[in-house]
């Protein structure tokens, strides 16, 4: 019997009395990475039963609009590389990159 090898990714979430939060933290030992602070966390589960994508979106009081528009930016162009690692369709993967292009120029995030 093969060896099973189990990795755990921890988040944990500070909240003001309002439930906002005010700090985060994450884990993940077999990246190295330990109890690192983070202004936001964008996460997709799968549920393959209902067919449907779960979500959590959280962000720190502290994270500027200007972050926030750089991490979707970022965001959506590792989504794009995912994607096309994921179901190799080239020509869907460059559209998605084409719009985070658009998107990026829009909201002026292009160094000049």
């Amino acid at each position: 019997m093969a060896t099973i090898h189990r990795s755990k990714i921890e988040f944990t979430v500070d909240l003001d009395e309002n439930r906002i939060p005010e700090q985060m933290r994450w884990t993940a030992k077999d990246g190295g990475v330990e109890d690192e602070a983070t202004k936001a966390i964008l996460l997709s589960v799968w549920d393959h039963k209902t067919k449907d994508t779960l979500r959590m979106d959280l962000w720190t009081k502290e994270m500027s609009v200007d972050e926030m528009k750089q991490f979707f930016h970022q965001t959506l162009m590792s989504m794009a590389n995912t994607f096309e690692r994921a179901t190799n369709d080239d020509k869907m993967s460059a559209t998605m990159r084409d719009f985070c292009d658009y998107f990026a120029e829009k909201l002026e995030l292009l160094k000049k």
